[in-house]
């Protein structure tokens, strides 16, 4: 194998992704069998599908990775310095409904940073990814560079739980806040990929509570913020993955000021 590199890790996200994006788009509206896992959370045989494709992509071309998946679990050394953070279908129950708001995520943890990283949609056929200096748009064989804007005001809270910072912070708080109205228009999707469209100007910020390390929901997407030029923190202004801090990424500096006030402005009132 010649030597790895960044830019070869970042073609390997985007291809595991686009393979994984392939299985979920062609078992859309069948009748799928469920799996429980736990608080009304589950998965099907799509995401059980698309994450084999993924993996097994991801393992032909770095046998030596470790690989955490969603749904089977992380293989290969705990303490491994590369680690694939694999999400097959964010969105599912969006995706069991026949709702096409779904994303497939795939990351690569080196050490402590995510060096590569790509959010598919498997029925628009986009692919956001990064090598982690620049973020792109793989549409139609090509590619366009991400360009972050708050213009759109639609900012995507995510509502699902656990909920770390409560009483402190909750998201659905912010929907009420009378600064946020007069700001901001709430989204929620219920699939990470509205972090990506943060990062391609879609939406003005994104913002959810929760620990995000090793996070196969949202590495890939904060990589995308984070390479094309976003302001992201946790909810207390400090960095994404010391803790349980979760989350606010911002196409600029003036939209995270603005919602960071908001969560402090939560916890001022629990203190």
């Amino acid at each position: 194998m010649g030597m790895i590199n960044s830019a070869s890790d970042a073609r390997l996200a985007l291809t595991a992704a686009q393979a994984g994006a392939a299985v979920v788009r062609e078992m859309y509206g069948g009748r799928l069998a469920r799996f429980d896992k736990s608080a009304g959370d589950f998965a099907t045989e799509a995401d059980l599908a698309a994450e084999k494709s993924i993996v097994d992509v991801l393992r032909a071309a770095r046998p030596g990775d470790a690989v955490t998946g969603e749904e089977s679990g992380s293989s290969g050394a705990v303490a491994a310095r590369r680690r694939w953070l694999v999400d097959p279908l964010c969105g599912t129950l969006n995706y069991a409904v026949r709702n096409m708001l779904v994303g497939v995520n795939v990351a690569l943890r080196v050490d402590d940073g995510i060096t590569a990283a790509a959010t598919a949609d498997p029925f628009s056929g986009e692919v956001f990814w990064t090598d982690g200096h620049r973020a792109r748009v793989r549409r139609d064989g090509g590619d366009e560079e991400l360009a972050p804007s708050p213009e759109s005001r639609l900012v995507d809270v995510n509502l699902d739980p656990p909920f770390p910072n409560a009483p402190g912070f909750r998201a659905v708080r912010l929907l009420a806040d009378p600064e946020f109205i007069r700001l901001f228009r709430p989204r929620v999707v219920s699939t990470t990929v509205a972090v990506a469209w943060v990062a391609a100007g879609r939406r003005a910020a994104y913002v959810t509570d929760g620990d995000l390390r090793d996070s196969v929901h949202f590495a890939a997407g904060i990589a995308l913020c984070r390479a094309a030029g976003c302001t992201v923190t946790d909810l207390h202004g400090e960095p994404v993955y010391t803790g349980a801090g979760g989350l606010i990424a911002a196409a600029d500096a003036e939209t995270h000021a603005a919602l960071l006030n908001m969560v402090n402005g939560q916890a001022s009132h629990e203190s």
